[in-house]
C-alpha cells in the first residue's frame, strides 16, 4: 500500500515545540516515503476543547509549511463509526461494564501504576466480572463506563520505527481500559485504533509517551478484524528541567514563538539538526 500518514493534534490548548518536532518527524516520513498526510482533529475533550485552539492549531500547522489531504477529519464527526465499532465488541463479549472510579482503582492494593498522570493504572482483577457473566445491553447502561478485558498472560510484541522491538504482557504491563466512558464518548484507545485502521493509516507516527497505549490499541484493532499499521514512536522534546513539554509551556507555543519573530526555517532547522530519521 502507498503511504498514508496522519497528523492528529488535540484542540485543547496552543501546540508547541514539541508538537511541531513530531509532526515535523511525521511529514518527513511521509515525504520520503512518496506517500501522504491526513490531519485529523482529536476533539472529543468536552471539556477541554475550543474552537479557537482548532483555528490556532490549523494557523500554526500552514504557518510551518505542513501539508495535507483534505478535507481535515474531525473525530466528533466519527461516532457512528465508535459506536459500531464498540457495538462489535460487544458482540463478541470483549468488554465489560464497570462503575468503578479512578480513585477505586489507585487505592487497590493491586493496581501499580507505573506510567505518568495521562496513562492507565492497571485494572485490579478482582474489580472483573467473571468471563461467563452475562453482559447487560448497550443501550439499557447508565453512567457507567466500558472496559476492554486484555488476555491476561499474553505478550503482545510490535517493532518500533525509532526504538526497535516493544514487548508488553497483558494483565501485567497495562490491564482491562477503557473503551467507551460514561459520558457517553469513545476513550482515545477506541477512536484512534478505529480510526488508524479505517481511514487506511500505514505508519503512525506519535510522542514516546504513547507506547503503552499501542499495546492497547493493537489489542482492539485484532479484535475489529483489521490489520495494524507501523508504528514509529519519536523521543519527547523536554524543556530545561528535563520534564515533557505541556501545553502549560506558553514560552514554547507555536504562536509565542511566531510573536518573537522565530521564523519557520529556524525552527524546522533546528529540527534537522536534531533529529536523525532512519
Amino acid at each position: 500500500m502507498p503511504y498514508r500518514g496522519r497528523l492528529a493534534p488535540s484542540p485543547t490548548g496552543h501546540l508547541h515545540l514539541g508538537h511541531a518536532r513530531t509532526f515535523w518527524i511525521a511529514a518527513e516520513r511521509a515525504r520520503l516515503a512518496g506517500g501522504t498526510l491526513l490531519l485529523r482533529n482529536d476533539d472529543l475533550d468536552a471539556r477541554r476543547f475550543r474552537l479557537d485552539f482548532v483555528e490556532a492549531m490549523l494557523e500554526d500547522l500552514g504557518w510551518l509549511g505542513f501539508a495535507w489531504e483534505e478535507p481535515v477529519i474531525a473525530q466528533s464527526a466519527r461516532l457512528p463509526r465508535y459506536r459500531a465499532a464498540l457495538a462489535k465488541l460487544h458482540a463478541a463479549g470483549l468488554i465489560f461494564p464497570c462503575t468503578r472510579t479512578r480513585r477505586d482503582v489507585l487505592e487497590a492494593v493491586a493496581a501499580p501504576h507505573e506510567g505518568g498522570a495521562d496513562d492507565e493504572p492497571v485494572y485490579p482483577p478482582q474489580f472483573r466480572p467473571p468471563a461467563d457473566a452475562p453482559l447487560p445491553p448497550l443501550g439499557e447502561t447508565v453512567n457507567v463506563n466500558w472496559r476492554f478485558r486484555v488476555p491476561d498472560g499474553e505478550e503482545i510484541v510490535f517493532s518500533d520505527g525509532k526504538f526497535g522491538p516493544q514487548r508488553a504482557v497483558a494483565g501485567r504491563d497495562f490491564g482491562d481500559f477503557l473503551v467507551w466512558r460514561k459520558d457517553d464518548v469513545p476513550s482515545y484507545q477506541l477512536s484512534c485504533a478505529v480510526d488508524d485502521a479505517e481511514l487506511g493509516i500505514t505508519e503512525v507516527v506519535r510522542g514516546a509517551d504513547l507506547i503503552k497505549s499501542t499495546f492497547r490499541q493493537l489489542l482492539l484493532i485484532r479484535a475489529l478484524g483489521h490489520a495494524a499499521p507501523a508504528y514509529y514512536h519519536a523521543p519527547l522534546m523536554l524543556d530545561e528541567r528535563g520534564e515533557r513539554l505541556a501545553k502549560r509551556h506558553d514560552a514554547l507555543a507555536l504562536r509565542t514563538m511566531r510573536e518573537r519573530g522565530v521564523t519557520p526555517k529556524e525552527i524546522l532547522g533546528q529540527f534537522e539538526r536534531e533529529t536523525m530519521l532512519p
